[in-house]
Order: structure tokens, then C-alpha cells, then sequence
């Protein structure tokens, strides 16, 4: 279903008529393939649900902050289309040994501020996340990172703590953007001083990215502006604007009347519209992603394994995916994407069966039903899903109250941890088991998203771990599938499907791409006349 699909929608963007020019300039190409001439700048604008809630790379763990972000920084490393690692500021490196990768870095790069990129950046950066004064949400993530060793100024060693793998992948997170250790500074000045930790950062954050942070409005708009100092191959556009638009229906308004060149989401019942108009074509990427209910594994009537069990029997995940994402969307029966490292193909989950969830719920004392509240913030789909559950289970006397929130405050509340229920996604933006495993499940990740499940096992934190430090592939797998049938037994949450990253682009661009982890690739962006 979704390869045809994709392809479908290539062949549409292929042969896409521009009707007409957005962006200044003289400079003009061919668009490769289209037959449409190119200009050179502009003003790239993109509709998006939903604002940043920092802009701070160590601070942060959702998707919108990720996405202005990935345009201002650079990492180490990152990964290409197929989820290889690839040079980025580090241009080449070796294993010294189990435990000690050295990196040799490009020479040739300077922070925005006019700083020098160089190993003592590097390490004035994965310092300050592992400092326990800013107590970074990336935290996690790099906590295996013992030493960074400043060999020569364009020489860094880094050493972890134990055997790591997955250790580069690790660095081309967003976590590990290269800040300007001179801005740095001054956020460490600033909290001496009462602020919190990066906020100077986010307010005026600096990387060496190949846009420049120009403004941000809160609640309304971001606009960057092209590097043109960029030490790598600069964008085609002069700026890009991050406009925060709520509303789908309002996003789709904007797209055709031309105020607006990308918007994201996409509901899944606007495909059809946007594929049959003239100005404009949804692109459909398959994720890496999970979207899932979880329950909170520490507050009755959750604490209890069988009704945990017993309400994941309740739902029917197909039903779900025909009904509210329109077929856009693949059923999950574990915790990682097929396109994931560590997704096993023959990995059984908790099947739809109302019988066995009856005969599941009176053995655990529930036969009479129980009230409880399940919280969800105002993604359309998961507010629609939120209304299914609901009225699926009162046939079984289980009341729920819907609780519906902003994002942000949404996020605040599940680290205060009074709910019962909440829906969220994590986008496993490495495509590793570690990633899509260790920050969900492991018991020092419990208690704030996406562990807001409050779970931990002993028995699958000693499987994480050793997948960890696991060298050989194939072993990893091993481990990986055994820590994912614990899981599905455990159903610490209800694994609901690997949706596909619906986005609406206009015919007027060319260029653009998102990513597995749903990323915005906006280099190659490139106004059509």
C-alpha cells in the first residue's frame, strides 16, 4: 500500500505545472525533471500546527523545536535518506578502541557569532549536556559518554563509559547540535543570575547551521535567514517563516490561496483534496514513529497487569487506522517501525478479543467497570481516538473523561504525573531499537515523557543495557526482540500503529522532504517560475 502510493505521488510531483513564481531573484535553473525553471530566493513559508517550545537543542524533545532547530545547527555526523551515517562537522573518524572514537573535524566552519568551530566547541557542548546544573532533556541520550578529549584543535576524542554501538548514531541526534560556546557562556553567566538553564540559548540561539536565527514571535511565527556564510552548500532561499496555524482547515486555505508553500499535517481526509488539486500535492513518508495510549503503570486501575492487558484486547487497531487515518497508517504490534534496527517481523501483540478482556477484568475485580481520565492534546487523530475509546469502553461500565490540551501545557502536566491515560507518539528519530526502546521503557527514564508511563522492569532494563553494549548485529537483534515479547506481555501501553508523516507542499516549490523521523529538509528548496 505504501510503496505504490509514494510512488503515485512521485510521478505527481514530477510532473507538477507551476502556476507561478514566489521568490525574487534572476538567477534561474532547470528543475531537475520538471521541465520548470528555478529561481534563486524568497521567502519560504510553512504552516505548522504547532510553535517550538525552545530552541535550545539540549532542551527540548518535540518535533516542532527539532524542526526550526535542524536548520540553525549542525551535528557531528548525521544520517542520509536510508539511515546511514554520514560526515557532517566531522568530516572523518576511527575506532581507537572498544570504548574511543576520535573524530577529525572540517576546518573550515564558523558559528554565526563569527566563533571558531574546533574540538574544544565540540567538547564545551556534549559537556554542558552532560552537566548536571542544566539537567538536559538530551541527557539520556549521551549519558554513556565518559570523556571528551580535546586532542588538537580539529581533533576530538570521545570516549563512553562502556562498549556503545550505537555511539554515531547517538551524535547525529539533535541532542548533539554544536552551540557557540561563546553563547554558551553567557547562558551559564545567566543562570548564576536566576535564569533557567538555556534560555539565552533559545532566545537567540547560534549554531553553524545554514540558516540564521532571525526572530521568533511565541504563539505566531519563527523566521530565519539564510547563512551566506554556510560552510557547506548554501540553501536557495533568502528566508524561511515557521508560521503557527492551529487549524487544519486553515493550513489548507493558506496553501491554496499561495500564502503559505508547506503544511504540516496533513488530516488524512484532505489527501484526496490536495492530490486532486492544482496547487498542491501531499507527500506521505513512512516513520519510524509509534503512537500509542499509556497507561500510568503506577496509579490503580493500571498498576494491574491483566487490566492493562484486558484494555489493549479492547481495541481494534485496523479499525482505527480504516476509520480516523483513512489507511494512512500500519498497525503496531510492538514498539518498533519495520524500518527500525531491531524490528522483529514475527513479534506477536496483544490481539482484539472483548472476550478475553471481560474474563481479563473480573479476575482482575473490575467486572463493575471503573472511571478514569484519558488526557490527549489537540492532534485531531488522537482527539478522534480519544471519542472511540471512549465510547468503546462503556459497554464494559469503564467511564472516561476526555482531558484535551495545548501541547505544551500538555506536556507539563504528564511530567506532574496525575493522569491515568495519555496519547502521544515517539518518533524513534534514530530508527535504533536503543532509541525507540531505552527512552520508553527503561526505569531511569520513568516518569516524564515519553516515559510518562512511570514503568520499569528489571528484567528489561538488564536486556536494554546489554543491547547497549552489545557489539555484534545479529545479537543485538536477539536481545532486542526478547526485551520487545517482555513488553507486549507487561503492556505498559497500548501500541497503536507506525502512522506515515502526511505533508501538504505546493506545486510552486520544488525540493523539498521529510524525513523518517519527520524532519523538514529544506536545503534543496527552490521556488519554481
Amino acid at each position: 500500500m505504501i510503496n505504490k502510493r509514494n510512488w503515485l505521488l512521485v510521478i505527481g510531483l514530477l510532473l507538477t505545472l507551476a502556476l507561478a513564481a514566489c521568490a525574487g531573484g534572476s538567477e534561474t535553473e532547470q528543475a531537475s525533471g520538471t521541465g520548470n525553471e528555478t529561481s534563486e530566493g524568497g521567502d519560504l513559508v510553512l504552516a505548522v500546527k504547532s510553535d517550538a517550545t525552545t530552541l535550545d537543542p539540549a532542551g527540548s524533545n518535540d518535533v516542532p523545536s527539532g524542526n526550526v532547530q535542524h536548520n540553525i545547527f549542525n551535528t557531528l555526523v548525521e544520517r542520509d535518506a536510508d539511515n546511514n551515517i554520514v560526515p557532517s562537522l566531522a568530516e572523518s573518524w576511527e575506532a581507537i578502541d572498544d570504548t574511543t572514537y576520535e573524530f577529525k573535524l572540517r576546518q573550515d566552519v564558523k558559528f554565526h557569532d563569527g566563533e571558531t568551530f574546533n574540538a574544544e566547541a565540540v567538547k564545551v557542548n556534549l559537556d554542558r549536556i552532560l552537566d548536571p546544573k542544566v539537567a538536559s532533556s538530551k541527557y539520556n541520550t549521551f549519558e554513556m559518554i565518559s570523556n571528551v578529549e580535546v586532542v588538537d584543535d580539529y581533533t576530538v576524542r570521545i570516549t563512553t563509559e562502556y562498549p556503545f554501538s550505537p555511539i554515531l548514531a547517538h551524535l547525529s541526534h539533535g541532542g548533539g547540535r554544536m552551540v557557540s560556546p561563546k553563547l554558551i557562556a553567557e547562558d551559564y553567566e545567566q543562570m548564576k543570575n536566576g535564569r533557567d538553564a538555556g534560555s539565552v540559548i533559545s532566545q537567540n540561539p547560534i549554531g553553524t547551521g545554514y540558516f540564521k536565527f532571525e526572530s521568533w514571535t511565541p504563539g505566531t511565527e519563527i523566521k530565519l535567514v539564510r547563512n551566506d556564510d554556510y560552510w557547506g552548500e548554501k540553501v536557495h532561499v533568502d528566508t524561511v517563516t515557521f508560521k503557527v496555524v492551529p487549524e487544519s482547515a486553515t493550513r489548507q486555505a493558506d496553501l491554496e490561496r499561495g500564502f503559505v508553500h508547506i503544511i504540516d499535517p496533513v488530516s488524512p481526509n484532505e489527501v484526496a483534496t490536495l492530490n486532486n488539486s492544482d496547487f498542491a500535492t501531499v507527500i506521505q513518508t513512512p516513520s519510524t514513529a509509534l503512537t500509542h495510549i499509556g497507561f500510568n503503570t503506577t496509579k490503580a486501575p493500571f498498576d494491574d497487569v491483566k487490566v492493562r492487558q484486558a484494555v489493549s484486547m479492547l481495541i481494534n487497531k485496523q479499525e482505527i487506522i480504516d476509520g480516523i487515518y483513512d489507511g494512512f497508517a500500519i498497525p503496531a504490534e510492538g514498539p518498533l517501525a519495520p524500518n527500525s534496527f531491531g524490528y522483529a517481523e514475527d513479534l506477536k501483540g496483544i490481539e482484539y478479543d472483548v472476550e478475553g478482556a471481560k474474563a481479563l477484568l473480573k479476575e482482575a475485580g473490575y467486572e463493575d467497570g471503573f472511571k478514569i481520565a484519558l488526557w490527549t492534546n489537540d492532534n485531531p487523530e488522537r482527539v478522534d481516538i480519544a471519542v472511540y475509546l471512549q465510547d468503546l469502553l462503556k459497554d464494559l461500565q469503564i467511564e472516561v473523561d476526555i482531558q484535551q490540551m495545548e501541547l505544551g501545557a500538555y506536556l507539563q502536566n504528564l511530567r506532574a504525573g496525575d493522569h491515568d491515560m495519555y496519547m502521544l507518539s515517539w518518533g524513534n528519530s534514530l530508527a535504533d531499537g536503543d532509541n525507540g526502546l531505552y527512552n520508553l521503557f527503561h526505569s531511569s527514564m520513568a516518569g516524564a515523557p515519553p516515559n510518562a508511563m512511570n514503568y520499569g522492569s528489571p528484567e528489561v532494563d538488564e536486556l536494554l543495557q546489554r543491547g547497549r553494549q552489545a557489539t555484534d548485529l545479529e545479537e543485538r537483534k536477539e536481545i532486542y526482540k526478547e526485551a520487545q515479547e517482555l513488553l507486549v506481555d507487561e503492556a505498559p501501553m497500548i501500541f497503536l500503529n507506525y502512522p506515515e508523516y502526511l505533508t501538504g507542499v505546493s506545486n510552486n516549490i520544488t525540493g523539498f522532504a521529510v524525513d523518517s523521523a519527520n524532519t523538514y529538509l529544506l536545503q534543496d528548496v527552490k521556488f519554481v517560475k
